[in-house]
């Protein structure tokens, strides 16, 4: 249990994100409120760019800037990681946005957020 538990310490980055993305994605399978679904799906959106950082961070390097004195690319971070996540930020700030919008036309058509009312009410109008 110990190694277990150090192992879990030493990758406490990692751990948070696998906790993150567990909670949003029940969050996102468990409630019907279409509000909390979205905070569902943003927090696996903040458990996967946080998985990415963690994952593009080396110790010991800098930022992939000339510096003097680095004169190899063995001396700096990749960059890549970090265009990941400022992209998946724009793209997940994008659909929230979207999904927000949808919501207040939903809720302004049935007067209810649940899904399982929704449902029923469309339904209701095909017949």
């Amino acid at each position: 249990m110990g190694d277990f538990l150090s192992l879990l310490w030493t990758h406490l980055d990692v751990t948070v994100a696998i906790l993150l993305f567990g909670i949003g994605f029940t969050t996102l399978l468990l409630y019907h409120n279409l509000i909390k679904k979205i905070i569902g799906l943003n927090i696996m959106d903040t458990a996967t760019f946080l998985f990415l950082t963690s994952q593009g961070f080396i110790t010991g390097r800098s930022a992939p800037v000339l510096t003097e004195g680095v004169e190899t690319a063995a001396g700096y971070v990749n960059p890549i990681p970090s265009g990941l996540v400022l992209t998946g930020i724009v793209v997940s700030v994008s659909v929230t946005a979207v999904m927000l919008a949808l919501t207040i036309r939903l809720y302004r058509r049935y007067h209810t957020l649940d899904i399982d009312s929704m449902t029923l009410m469309m339904k209701g109008e095909d017949e």
